[in-house]
């Protein structure tokens, strides 16, 4: 059999194999979007006949103070949870990196609440934060503090409490992922740097870090992707409330579209979501050039 033969067999046998899930793609992702795309430029209902606007509910979308609170509150979360998420997983994962007795054991307590169900823990946390019954509450005052946070009904305290529930649900993946990071670390690096005096910091700092920057650089991807995307822990935690307060923006998408049924005008704040993250991901991308070591 001649190479070139071999060669379309072989990419043939590639194709079938990538086949389900460039089937999947199409329908479940690349479709959606096209269809979110042409019904942004609508006024749909959902049962009305559709009427043609072009850009006017992307105007209205920037005119609307409730989609800016959103899209600002989505900002704030963002850049608070993916620094916090990353650093508390990077330093676990550090420390179940060394040989303990049941390291197993803690590996698995680490991860539960990532594949936990996001509202059964939201409704947990409800119960913890609750102002009069809540358990943290009640041990604040123990301690002499007679007006403890109220968590979820305090504007100051609400995004900050959404915030800390979400860090905790999910660092337990980037866990994982900086565990099999640190894992790929020759030894023999450790090895030589302390024969050659360096402590523990500078180990961290010139061997550890740069070895780790892609495990890093695909974690802020994912995290940050995840947190544009918030919603489930926010409604069920706080509605969006008190007022506005907590509000992101795949809620205001979901209470246009299924409370409002403006399926157009929450087509058109979904089109500028997918549009932030892909610049935001853009962006990431082209800048891992300066600091991921491959």
């Amino acid at each position: 059999m001649s190479a070139s033969k071999i060669n379309r067999r072989e990419s043939m046998w590639g194709f079938l194999f990538l086949l389900p899930n460039l089937i999947g793609f199409v329908l479940f992702s690349l479709i959606p979007v096209v269809v979110a795309f042409v019904l942004s430029l609508t006024d749909w209902d959902g049962i009305s006949k559709i009427n043609f606007m072009w850009f006017e509910n992307y105007i209205d979308l920037f005119k609307d103070e409730s989609f800016r609170i959103a899209l600002y509150n989505t900002f704030i979360y963002t850049i608070a949870f993916v620094p916090l998420t990353l650093f508390l997983g990077l330093m676990i994962a550090m420390l179940l990196n060394n040989k303990l007795k049941g390291i197993g054991v803690y590996r698995l307590i680490y991860f539960i609440p990532y594949i936990a169900s996001a509202v059964a823990i939201s409704y947990v946390f409800s119960a913890l934060l609750h102002p009069t019954l809540g358990p943290i509450n009640n041990m604040l005052r123990s301690f002499g503090i007679d007006n403890p946070p109220q968590w979820l009904t305090s504007p100051n305290w609400a995004m900050f409490s959404v915030i800390v529930m979400s860090v905790w649900k999910n660092f337990g993946y980037y866990v994982v992922m900086f565990l099999a990071g640190l894992q790929g670390v020759p030894s023999s690096l450790y090895e030589a740097a302390t024969i050659d005096g360096a402590g523990g910091w500078n180990k961290f700092k010139h061997i550890t870090i740069p070895l780790i920057t892609p495990v890093t650089f695909f974690c802020i991807i994912m995290a940050t992707i995840n947190s544009f995307k918030v919603f489930d822990q926010v409604y069920i935690l706080t509605e969006g409330g008190p007022g506005r307060a907590t509000t992101t923006i795949v809620q205001y998408i979901y209470e246009s579209s299924f409370q409002n049924y403006q399926m157009g005008y929450a087509s058109a704040a979904a089109v500028v979501l997918f549009g932030i993250i892909f610049i935001v991901t853009l962006v990431q991308y082209r800048g891992q050039n300066k600091w991921v070591n491959y």
